[in-house]
């Protein structure tokens, strides 16, 4: 999957100082509800028909607002099975509005687990490329694509 920010839309116009701040909210707010183990409201923040190209590569990519709800609520079973406090941190966000109203957003994410009583451990650091679209006012993702640091792939 190709990254969603072109070269021609990497020199587009920044996002104002309200949409950025809008933007990082939605972050803090849907990646807040993965980490307080809310998997079903997480997956409402995605569009019926995103498209998630997961990190691993392992498989295709998710597709669909229902297989990406499947996929988050067994990774939060395996995750309370193996008592494992999970955390996401985002930064370096970039906000890049797009022409049709939706935003294209760049943003480094560090994954964090922590096995209750255990010590912190960093899981992952990936790049985090998102299509945002509003859907009755609310921003809803309509495709992520995350690639771990150190990969082959660009």
């Amino acid at each position: 999957m190709s990254h969603p920010i072109t070269p021609d839309q990497a020199t587009a116009s920044f996002a104002s100082a309200d949409l950025y701040a809008e933007i990082q909210q939605f972050y803090a707010r849907q990646m807040g509800l993965l980490d307080d183990g809310r998997p079903d409201d997480w997956a409402d923040t995605f569009t019926t028909d995103a498209v998630f190209a997961e990190a691993s590569r392992l498989a295709e990519p998710l597709r669909g607002r229902e297989v990406i709800r499947a996929s988050s609520r067994a990774r939060q079973e395996r995750l309370d099975a193996d008592k494992i406090d999970f955390r996401h941190w985002l930064g370096m966000l970039d906000v890049r509005p797009q022409d049709d109203g939706s935003v294209r957003t760049r943003a480094y994410a560090l994954a964090m687990r922590t096995p209750r009583g255990g010590q912190l451990e960093i899981f992952a650091s990936v790049v985090c490329h998102d299509h945002l679209v509003r859907v009755n006012g609310a921003w809803q993702v309509r495709q992520r694509d995350l690639t771990h640091d150190g990969s082959d792939r660009d």
